[in-house]
């Protein structure tokens, strides 16, 4: 039988999953492992009524929090949507970011020129978006200069810390979308990435982890955490 995930925490309300890179969280297709809802019914069994608090992109592996009933459901999104959540990354970018810290201020909006339907980017007049940053490594490789950032992002805008990081000139690590080739983005939708391709994005998935969140739930503070997964952490070098 076939994992299912990695379990941070379960208890009667809540279930807290290690998501892995390349699951969407809502299903595309009939397979019950297709998507992470899916295999969290399988998990919780028949009768199951679960709700996804939060979700990552397809390629971002980490924290997701799952409600198994209707109260607990709202009330945690109700914390969610008043920010009152801090959440926490890893990425791994090109090139060597020269500041130890920083801060994003870029408003985001849809991408009009794209060929992407979903794709955004930084737009004057967009919703306002902040994403924090610390240099974690910086480090080299064959394939280049790369940073290990810790990010903090204050608002939960589509792709927000992706189009940041590619706004500053530091796009993540095997990010078809944001990467600046576009056509990468279209190949692996129309499955007909290349060899070459591949080795282009260098990763087999685009190197962002939601690493931690915390927040305050019934007077106290609650924190879970994930680690990334062996190709991420073994790209910049850590055992």
């Amino acid at each position: 039988m076939e994992k299912l995930f990695d379990v941070v925490h379960e208890d009667a309300e809540l279930l807290v999953i290690n998501k892995p890179a390349g699951l969407v969280c809502h299903p595309t297709k009939g397979d019950e492992y297709s998507s992470l809802i899916s295999r969290v019914r399988l998990h919780l069994g028949p009768e199951s009524h679960p709700h996804l608090v939060n979700r990552l992109d397809r390629e971002t592996s980490g924290i997701v929090i799952v409600a198994k009933d209707d109260t607990t459901a709202r009330g945690l999104r109700r914390i969610w949507e008043g920010r009152e959540v801090q959440k926490e990354y890893l990425a791994i970018v090109h090139g060597h970011v020269r500041e130890e810290q920083g801060t994003i201020q870029a408003a985001l909006g849809k991408d009009t020129s794209s060929i992407i339907a979903i794709k955004d980017t930084v737009v004057e007049g967009g919703a306002a978006s902040q994403t924090d940053f610390t240099v974690k490594k910086r480090f080299s490789r064959e394939e280049g200069d790369f940073t290990l950032l810790r990010v903090l992002p204050h608002t939960g805008r589509k792709h927000q810390i992706r189009i940041h990081l590619a706004h500053i000139d530091h796009p993540i690590v095997g990010d078809k979308m944001y990467g600046g080739d576009e056509d990468l983005y279209m190949a692996l939708v129309q499955d007909r990435l290349t060899e070459e391709q591949w080795k282009k994005l260098i990763l087999p998935h685009h190197a962002l982890h939601a690493r931690a969140v915390r927040y305050e739930w019934r007077g106290l503070k609650i924190e879970f955490c994930s680690a990334a997964e062996k190709w991420f952490t073994a790209f910049y070098g850590e055992d």
